[in-house]
């Protein structure tokens, strides 16, 4: 097992979710790809939208719906500092996880999250589990509690 798949199911155990984390036979790097594998309508999949804070250079995580868009200037409202382009090595350096793969809980490091109201109108929704091909589900309210996240309109 990956040290990154490893760090999602000891995450979600620690926060007392029985998520069972499966391995997709094929990719699951984009919402499109997640939903068909899992078989769930598209806004069920948790899509996790990082952006890196102009001030300090640190990611913010934004949990949102598959077929919803985060708005960059509403985005960067919430997180009280202008928001650009987190590249693929900060977000592995904050976050432990390959872009394509970043799961909402398991990080390296504390992260400030903020969570789609679009995602609580479902039972269940899925997620990434740490690597392209691993997904799991649980209940938006249980993955907004292990995520820390504040629930909070962002989208466009």
């Amino acid at each position: 097992m990956s040290k990154s798949l490893a760090r999602v199911e000891r995450a979600l155990a620690e926060a007392g979710i029985a998520a069972r984390i499966l391995e997709m036979p094929g990719e699951t790097r984009t919402a499109e790809q997640a939903a068909a594998a899992a078989g769930c309508a598209l806004d069920q999949i948790v899509k996790s939208i990082i952006f890196a804070g102009t001030d300090d250079g640190h990611i913010r995580l934004f949990l949102t719906a598959g077929g919803n868009r985060v708005d960059p200037a509403r985005a960067s409202a919430l997180a009280g500092t202008p928001l650009g382009r987190a590249d693929a090595d900060l977000v592995r350096q904050e976050t432990g996880f390959a872009i394509g793969g970043v799961a909402p809980v398991g990080h390296l490091s504390p992260v400030r999250a903020w969570f789609d109201p679009r995602l609580m109108e479902f039972p269940v929704v899925w997620a990434a589990a740490g690597t392209p091909r691993h997904i799991f589900a649980a209940a938006p309210a249980d993955l907004l509690r292990a995520s820390g996240a504040t629930v909070a309109p962002f989208t466009a």
